[in-house]
């Protein structure tokens, strides 16, 4: 996780863009254990692997709002505005990518062929965690792209206001 963190900043020049777009994580991992256990699978190495893959797709979701709403913003949209625009844009492929990948999973999640057992875990956990958070992405990431960026904006009056002040101070002197 701090691996994906390290290149969201970079990416988006951010140290708080990616915390935006990492809340979707602890949303999949419940998803995850949910399906687990309604599956009657076992939280193994084939699961991890499926959770390590969902990790990239969650915040490959994340990554599709945000993004939409930082580039409207720099045309000029209000963050409400945009942030409106961006669910109603990036609704359709988010859930064309969510979904095309939870029916190909189900194949490997219903498989009933020598291997299968060792495999299913994985589809388990990839349906589960996607699932539920495709839909909680939609919801939870424009909540907080909103509060983190009121908390950017009044930091910046702070430190602006006393930048000014220590100007006007130096420049009169």
């Amino acid at each position: 996780m701090i691996f994906i963190y390290l290149i969201l900043a970079a990416q988006f020049r951010s140290f708080t863009m990616p915390v935006t777009i990492m809340v979707a994580l602890p949303l999949a991992f419940g998803g995850v254990f949910v399906a687990l256990f309604l599956w009657g699978s076992t939280l193994n190495m084939f699961s991890i692997i499926g959770i390590i893959m969902l990790m990239g797709l969650v915040a490959k979701n994340g990554i599709l709002l945000v993004d939409f709403i930082n580039r409207a913003r720099q045309d000029g949209m209000a963050r409400e505005d945009a942030i409106a625009e961006a669910g109603r844009v990036r609704l359709r492929p988010i859930m064309m990518t969510s979904l095309a990948m939870i029916f190909g999973m189900l194949p490997l999640a219903l498989g009933t062929g020598d291997g299968s057992e060792t495999n299913r875990p994985m589809a388990h956990a990839i349906i589960g965690g996607l699932a539920t958070s495709t839909l909680l992405t939609l919801l939870v990431v424009p909540v907080v792209y909103t509060y983190l960026d009121g908390l950017r904006v009044r930091i910046r009056r702070l430190l602006g206001g006393r930048r000014a002040l220590g100007l006007s101070e130096a420049g009169g002197k």
